[in-house]
């Protein structure tokens, strides 16, 4: 028997929750399916799906099956796809996923140059800074700011170092005074980033000595240049991703505080749905950022 096709014939039932809808998507009647599978179970010594004459479920095997099924058969695809990909054009559809505050200050200058470099890619680009399930969404390839990132099944690499900037704008120091040492901070107005691993909590590195500050903010928000705006109101002191904070201090409307500490570096994930054999329009536009953008 043809295991991958007994595979994505498996696959689909379970996708369907029904014999006959996925027979009818395969193109085969649902008898010829029924045997297929069954002739799968009798090669794997068990019993997947669990059928009446009216319902159907999977097996505690069934799902464990179907899981490493859709794991493989993604695999197999984007190495298929991966060794086409070396002697066809770039062409298609590129769904990428980026902060919005790095689209809207990094990628809404380079991305011109990307999509005219291709002209038969799509380009389908989703703003959030919030995490969202790469593979559920369907997304090619998710771009992420974090000091690291989970173990999972995704793949991950790196692209470039992101700094933070800790910042206050000259009003609020005119009027509060400017802190002298990392643990005055305490005693100051601050605003953080919602979406932080952990809000509030700033790490920094001093010549050799790590150390960390846990302030009270008074104002949080889930974007960067929300709280960019918020401190260059006066509001209060935050710390902000380089690419929002530089173009600020060098326009002198906010001043970088403690430049002698080092906040803990970020990185700038490309993050794509499978282990092995990103597809070529994937690794085209990973390396494309990395090549044209250092935080």
């Amino acid at each position: 028997m043809d295991v991958l096709l007994a595979m994505r014939a498996f696959r689909r039932v379970v996708e369907r929750n029904s014999f006959y809808k996925a027979a009818e998507d395969l193109s085969v009647t649902p008898a010829a399916l029924s045997k297929q599978i069954k002739q799968l179970e009798t090669r794997l010594g068990t019993v997947l799906i669990a059928r009446t004459t009216r319902t159907m479920s999977l097996t505690e095997a069934g799902q464990l099956y179907y899981q490493e099924a859709c794991r493989l058969l993604a695999e197999f695809d984007a190495l298929e796809q991966s060794v086409a990909d070396t002697t066809q054009r770039v062409a298609g559809t590129l769904r990428v996923n980026a902060p919005l505050s790095f689209g809207l200050m990094v990628l809404s200058p380079l991305l011109p140059q990307f999509v005219q470099r291709y002209p038969e890619l799509q380009v389908e680009l989703t703003l959030d800074d919030r995490v969202l399930d790469v593979v559920a969404a369907g997304f090619d390839i998710s771009l992420r700011i974090r000091r690291h990132l989970p173990d999972s099944s995704l793949s991950a690499r790196a692209l470039a170092e992101v700094q933070q900037r800790i910042c206050a704008a000259p009003a609020y120091l005119a009027q509060y005074g400017t802190p002298q040492s990392l643990v005055q901070l305490q005693q100051h107005h601050c605003l953080a980033y919602s979406l932080a691993e952990k809000p509030g909590h700033w790490h920094f590195t001093l010549g050799e000595e790590d150390m960390s500050v846990v302030v009270k903010p008074r104002f949080t928000a889930n974007n960067s240049l929300m709280l960019r705006d918020m401190i260059g109101a006066g509001l209060g002191i935050g710390s902000l991703p380089s690419f929002v904070a530089d173009p600020e201090i060098a326009a002198g409307r906010l001043v970088r505080l403690f430049p002698d500490s080092v906040s803990h570096t970020h990185q700038l994930f490309a993050v794509y749905p499978t282990r092995r054999h990103v597809q070529q329009k994937v690794r085209l536009f990973a390396d494309f950022i990395r090549d044209t953008w250092c935080a």
